[in-house]
């Protein structure tokens, strides 16, 4: 083979692959590529999921405010609970003291 023989049989080498990469990139790109109505679903999907991320954040906001006035409620409750308990717990001791005095004024 001679050396303008070589030069020629690498020129055609190099120009087939060329043709192939060009057309492989074609084809790629045609699969690939997005069309406008796509682009409008993608739109309108990240839209929808904005709104339902807000949505989400003020229905956390709302349980937690709703969580913070329950727990309020529930150490009201429980502070009224304990000062009631005291004051029955109070209320039978003045009542036994009280039987305790009338069965000594009885008895006297």
């Amino acid at each position: 083979m001679s050396r303008t023989e070589f030069i020629f049989a690498t020129a055609i080498i190099l120009f087939v692959a060329f043709c192939l990469g060009w057309f492989a990139n074609w084809l790629v790109n045609r699969f690939i590529r997005v069309s406008s109505s796509d682009m409008g679903e993608l739109d309108r999907m990240a839209q929808e999921l904005h709104e339902a991320e807000e949505t989400r954040d003020q229905a956390i906001t709302y349980l937690q405010q709703r969580e913070a006035e329950l727990t309020n409620q529930l150490s009201q409750t429980e502070a009224e609970l304990a000062a009631t308990m005291d004051g029955l717990r109070e209320a039978r001791q003045e009542a036994e003291q009280m039987r305790a005095h009338l069965e000594r004024s009885q008895s006297g």
